[in-house]
């Protein structure tokens, strides 16, 4: 027999129900229910969350490091091994829209423990290949395998979204995405100390270390984490989200910022090895600085956009990125390394900016929708919660497929020029034209309905 016990605030949790832990009734935009209960409840489940996407983006990014290990004897060379990196990304793409879903399907707290305990898969398969005279094809495909890290953080984003009300979603979103996203960092750093301390022969030492946090992840998931009943499995949900322009427009502003930042964190340490002829441990030494920081300044941008509003945030980030490649195009063609690392960081940081502000544009966008509609209240803010939630799936996944094609023009143009040079011309044209779409559609349009509006004026896409 079921027994369920009311927590303060109204909500309702069943400890037995789907495997425990099921909260039946939540309302974040309740404000006495969110200070009395939800904000706790939020809290515990955001850092667990964080916690579980952290390694899981560490997994994702193990091939990024596995390369440096990679020395003459593999017999791998420039090229396949930006292909190689590039295969996580490919398939944590796919990958991030079933995760998705799978939150509504299984419950936020099952998934996380299911999703967590699946990096056990890569994580041994990579122990047992990664040595000298491995077929080229064995590797890519237990690369392949680490793509489930990448899948995590849809279900991870999408999850945390459900607990937190609209005007704390830029800030919990940012963190919860920021404190995954240093996972890159964090096994760059394992593997500098492995090739400073063991030297560059040595790659299952990271293995090693990661495999029991992943246990652990996992543990603390079940027993720390809730599932959240209100949030079903809503197949029309998905369908309007696909239908809806505005998710296919921020899935290609998210290109610009999350590809560009998943991109260059596997790419960074090829770059330097290849463009800057650096030893795998000076690149070592190197690659872990920009995923830091562009990690560390993610939940600012979410709070910007909080603030300020996302799309001002966004524009301006865009900007900015163009200027910082245009600066790392010139280091590039005067062979400084000193000022390519300026840039390329600070490249590092502004695509941290911005995927807090384009993460923060999601709900904000379908909430101004609601509004548009004719809803208020809590009808508004069931509608935004169910079509944002429905379209970051589909936005986080092609904005992740844009880190593959970060490292396919890398690879393009290193085997024609021998250089970075031409794919940063690319990417500048990238970053001018979201820019512009960014301006036009959440800006310029804005504006001119808000003067129609006058006083009386709604929720604009320029507040999102």
């Amino acid at each position: 027999m079921t027994t369920a016990t009311t927590e303060s605030g109204g909500s309702t949790r069943d400890n037995t129900r789907k495997g425990g832990r099921w909260i039946e009734s939540w309302d974040p935009e309740n404000e006495q229910f969110w200070e009395a209960t939800g904000k706790r409840v939020a809290l515990r489940n955001l850092a667990f969350s964080i916690l579980s996407e952290h390694i899981g983006f560490s997994i994702w990014s193990l091939w990024s490091v596995m390369v440096l290990f990679m020395g003459p004897a593999y017999h791998v060379d420039p090229a396949g091994k930006f292909f190689l990196v590039g295969m996580p990304t490919l398939v944590g793409g796919i990958l991030r829209v079933p995760y998705t879903f799978a939150v509504a399907r299984f419950g936020g707290r099952n998934w996380t423990i299911i999703s967590a305990a699946l990096l056990l898969v890569p994580s041994v398969a990579a122990a047992f290949v990664m040595h000298p005279g491995t077929p080229y094809t064995t590797f890519m495909v237990v690369a392949a395998l680490t793509g489930v890290g990448g899948g995590n953080f849809a279900s991870s984003m999408t999850n945390i979204n459900s607990f937190y009300p609209l005007r704390k979603k830029g800030w919990a979103l940012g963190l919860n995405a920021g404190g995954g996203n240093v996972g890159v960092a964090v096994i760059q750093l394992v593997a500098l100390l492995v090739i400073g301390t063991a030297g560059a022969m040595h790659p299952k030492i990271v293995l090693a270390v990661y495999i029991p946090l992943i246990v652990i992840a996992a543990v603390l998931a079940a027993t720390f984490m809730d599932n959240l009943a209100p949030v079903r499995s809503d197949t029309g949900a998905a369908k309007e989200a696909a239908r809806d322009v505005h998710t296919w427009i921020m899935s290609f502003l998210y290109i610009g910022t999350f590809g560009s930042f998943i991109g260059y964190s596997f790419a960074f340490g090829l770059v330097l090895q290849n463009q800057f002829h650096r030893t795998p441990l000076q690149a070592a030494a190197l690659t872990f600085i920009g995923p830091l920081v562009g990690s560390l300044v993610r939940p600012v941008g979410g709070r910007l956009a909080d603030r300020v509003g996302g799309a001002k945030v966004t524009l301006w980030t865009f900007l900015a990125m163009a200027a910082a490649t245009l600066f790392v195009v010139v280091a590039s063609l005067q062979k400084s390394l000193p000022l390519f690392l300026v840039g390329f960081i600070a490249l590092f940081a502004l695509s941290g900016l911005g995927n807090g502000s384009t993460y923060k544009m999601i709900p904000g966008i379908f909430q101004a929708k609601a509004v548009a509609r004719g809803l208020d209240g809590e009808e508004a803010a069931t509608y935004g919660r169910r079509l944002s939630g429905a379209s970051m799936g589909l936005i986080g996944a092609v904005g992740a497929l844009g880190g593959l094609g970060i490292n396919l023009v890398f690879r393009e143009s290193f085997l024609t020029a021998k250089s970075g040079g031409p794919a940063f011309v690319a990417f500048l044209a990238y970053y001018a034209l979201c820019s512009a779409v960014t301006w036009a559609v959440y800006l310029r349009t804005a504006r001119a309905a808000a003067d129609a509006a006058g006083p009386q004026r709604q929720l604009t896409y320029a507040e999102v």
